[in-house]
Order: C-alpha cells, then sequence, then structure tokens
C-alpha cells in the first residue's frame, strides 16, 4: 500500500489516541455501527485532504466501515499528528500521505498523490483538493460524482468558483451546517487556539490585552474564551453587524491601526488576506504575540514583516522572534499557521464527533441521489443537521420536549390570534 507518513514505528501510540478520541465520539461511533452493517459506501473511491488528527482517523474508520477505498492526505502543513498518519497506515490499511512540518513541494505532492487513487468523491479543509482538481488534474473531472467542505475559507473559495461558473461537480458545505460552524467553530476554535497559544508561550492571560481580529463564529468563541480567562478582549472587524454584535456581547471594538498599538496577544480568525499587516507590526508593542487561527497563514502579512526586522531566530518551539530595527521584538507563532493545530492538537473530540458526522452522512447523502445535483454549493440536509443534533443530546443524557398536537396546529395555521 501507497503511503508517506514520517514514521510507522509511531503507530501503538497513535492507535491509543484514536481509541481515547472515539470515546467521546458517540454520533460518529453509532453511524460508524450502521455503516459496517449496512455498507452505503461499498465500491466507492473517496480522497480527503483533512487535518490529520486522532477524530480525522475516526472518520476514516467510519468511511471505510462503509465500503469506501479512502485515501488521506494532510490540509495544512504543520497540521499532521504524525503517530495518527502511521496508525492509519499500519492498524486501518488506509493509505495517508502526510507529515508534519512538510515543505510546499511535499505539502502537494501529498495531495496529488491522494488524486492518484481516481476519487469519485472528495472531502475537503481549505478547498486545495478542489483547486489542484480544477488547475492540474482536470483530467479526474469527469469522474467525479460530489465532495464536501470543511471550513469557511474552503466555502469562501468554492463559493466564488460557483459564482464565476467554473466549479465542475457538486460541493455539499459541511461548514454551513448548524451542528457544525455554531458548535465546532465556535467552542472548538476558541477551547483549542487558547490551547495552543498558551502550550507555544506559556504566557498569562489573564490582565492581557487580547486582540481577536474577526467576529465570525470563530472569532466568537475565541473572544468568549479569552475573556473568560481574565484576558480585556478588543475585537477587530469589517463588517458593521458583527461589530455591533462584538459590542453587544461587552467587548471593546476598535480599527486595526488603533488596536495594534494596545494588543499583548493578537489573533486572526477572518479568512482574509493581510488582516495584520506591515503598518501594523511597525507600531506594536516590544514583546507582541501574534497567531492565526483562520485555515491560511496569508492572514498575516510576514513577508511585510520580514522588510522591516533586522534578524529573526526561533527563541522556542513554535515562537519565531522577529527583531525590528528598532530593538522591539514581536512573536510570531506556529509560522502564522493555524495555532490550534500546529502547537495544540485540534478541537476536542465531542465537538469534531458532530462535525465528522456531518462529513460522514453528507457523502452518504450524495451516494444516495437519484439524480446528480448540479455544479453549486449545496447546504447540509436539514434532516441530517437535525439528526445529529438530536443524537448528540441522547448521547449527553439530555432530553427535551415535544410539541403537542395542540401546538402543532397552532403553529401551522395562521387563522389563530390573540
Amino acid at each position: 500500500m501507497n503511503h508517506d507518513v514520517k514514521d510507522i514505528k509511531l503507530a501503538r501510540e497513535g492507535a491509543l489516541r484514536i481509541e481515547w478520541a472515539n470515546q467521546n465520539m458517540p454520533v460518529l461511533n453509532r453511524i460508524r455501527k450502521r455503516f459496517k452493517k449496512e455498507k452505503p459506501l461499498k465500491g466507492m473511491r473517496l480522497s480527503a485532504c483533512l487535518h490529520v488528527t486522532t477524530e480525522t482517523a475516526s472518520l476514516m474508520q467510519t468511511l471505510k466501515a462503509g465500503g469506501a477505498s479512502v485515501a488521506l492526505c494532510a490540509s495544512n502543513p504543520l497540521s499532521t499528528q504524525d503517530d495518527v498518519a502511521s496508525s492509519l497506515v499500519k492498524n486501518d490499511k488506509i493509505p495517508v500521505f502526510a507529515i508534519k512540518g512538510e515543505n510546499h513541494k511535499t505539502y502537494y505532492s501529498h495531495i496529488n498523490a491522494v488524486l492518484d487513487t481516481k476519487p469519485q468523491f472528495t472531502m475537503d479543509d481549505g478547498a486545495d483538493l478542489v483547486s489542484v482538481l480544477h488547475t492540474k488534474r482536470t483530467e479526474l473531472i469527469e469522474g467525479l460524482r460530489g465532495g464536501t467542505e470543511e471550513t469557511t475559507t474552503g466555502i469562501i473559495r468554492l463559493r466564488s468558483m460557483a459564482a464565476d461558473g467554473v466549479l465542475r461537480y457538486p460541493i455539499v458545505a459541511v461548514n454551513d451546517a448548524q451542528t457544525k460552524h455554531f458548535f465546532d467553530n465556535r467552542y472548538g476554535t476558541g477551547q483549542s487556539t487558547i490551547d495552543g497559544i498558551i502550550r507555544a508561550t506559556n504566557r498569562l492571560i489573564a490582565g492581557s490585552s487580547f486582540v481577536v481580529c474577526g467576529y465570525g463564529w470563530c472569532g466568537r468563541g475565541l473572544a468568549m474564551r479569552a475573556r473568560g480567562m481574565g484576558a480585556n478582549v478588543i475585537v477587530t472587524e469589517v463588517d458593521p453587524l458583527p461589530a455591533l454584535e462584538a459590542v453587544m456581547d461587552g467587548f471593546s471594538v476598535m480599527p486595526i491601526r488603533k488596536a495594534a498599538r494596545i494588543g499583548d496577544f493578537f489573533c486572526t480568525l477572518t479568512g482574509d488576506i493581510n488582516v495584520i499587516r506591515k503598518e501594523h507590526f511597525q507600531i506594536m508593542k516590544d514583546g507582541a504575540i501574534v497567531s492565526n487561527s483562520g485555515h491560511f497563514n496569508v492572514e498575516l502579512d510576514l513577508d511585510g514583516l520580514m522588510t522591516i526586522a533586522k534578524s529573526r531566530r526561533y527563541i522556542r518551539q513554535f515562537v519565531e522572534e522577529y527583531v525590528l530595527k528598532d530593538g522591539r521584538r514581536i512573536n510570531i507563532l506556529g509560522e502564522g499557521r493555524l495555532i490550534n493545530l500546529a502547537a495544540a492538537e485540534g478541537h476536542p473530540s465531542s465537538v469534531m464527533d458532530m462535525s465528522f458526522a456531518n462529513q460522514a452522512l453528507s457523502i452518504e447523502y450524495m451516494v444516495k441521489l437519484k439524480k446528480p445535483l448540479d455544479n453549486d454549493v449545496y447546504p447540509v440536509p436539514e434532516k441530517i443537521d437535525n439528526m445529529i443534533a438530536k443524537e448528540k443530546l441522547a448521547a449527553m443524557g439530555i432530553s427535551i420536549d415535544k410539541l403537542t398536537a395542540e401546538q402543532k396546529k397552532y403553529l401551522a395555521s395562521w387563522q389563530l390570534g390573540t
């Protein structure tokens, strides 16, 4: 079996960590049990470009249990957990092409390796797989039936492709499912980003000025967690509606050019380019700590920072210190890549349980469609979203009320008023 991992001898440790994650993924476990019995994905070839973590391993095991032939590569050069990659190869016989810290050339060679399996379905996290298919591997498009996308960044790219009429196969926007972005983006990103920053720096959050760039669901989650740890949270935004929401949530809101002078910690979560730029680095405090938890490192203008730095060095793992010409130090965490995966372990398994349940069921939904979808970006069916929420509540031992016949009639009528 073709594969490329750091060290296959890490497989035992990886298997134990996958087992630990599985203990807190009850919804996906239930789907896997059904998939193993029904084999709804039998004969399907699927290429996945995702963060290679313990939770992703659980998803890969579920897809294989459903009968799919799966190949996996990393969606970020720093997000791979090498022991997990090794375990999937050795214990689950799943081809994995992922090494933590892989360079640009290797990253794209791994994407091409999973595409060499000639997939019928894709599973993406950031749309790099889709992008390569549409630019370098167009000969494979004819055999594709559909795909899924995990992230806000990826959905932005795919909707742009659809609007321009260049998207050549249908994609289900897993990120937009309510059981994904309300929980994964808010609670998962909020906790894991703080975890990554603390692991990388061992600095105290309490009493600091913590700048959150972007108040989408990820930004909301991080702002909530940073405040919970005692930080004075500042939010920067370009959209008036989330900016107003941040104000109403009790946060200070200001332009980044003003926040740059105040912040001790900075984290971008926008999905856009050059959010913190050269002119902002120039006015930051000595010792400012800058990170990113959006999908790509382009949120930080690192090329611009290089032009005003007289030197740089790694002062500790995951912390690169740039010394400006006047002696001030700017610390960039994890090369500007996803800090929650570069320096920590990503989202907790209980959150990814819902996200990856959406992935598995969305693929099953597309496999079972009698009529192919048009080449566009589609929402996760509401039935799937509601089922996952119901299963998650049941797994947590929580029950809720049901509408009475009288209440259903009232909600369905227009005649009844006061």
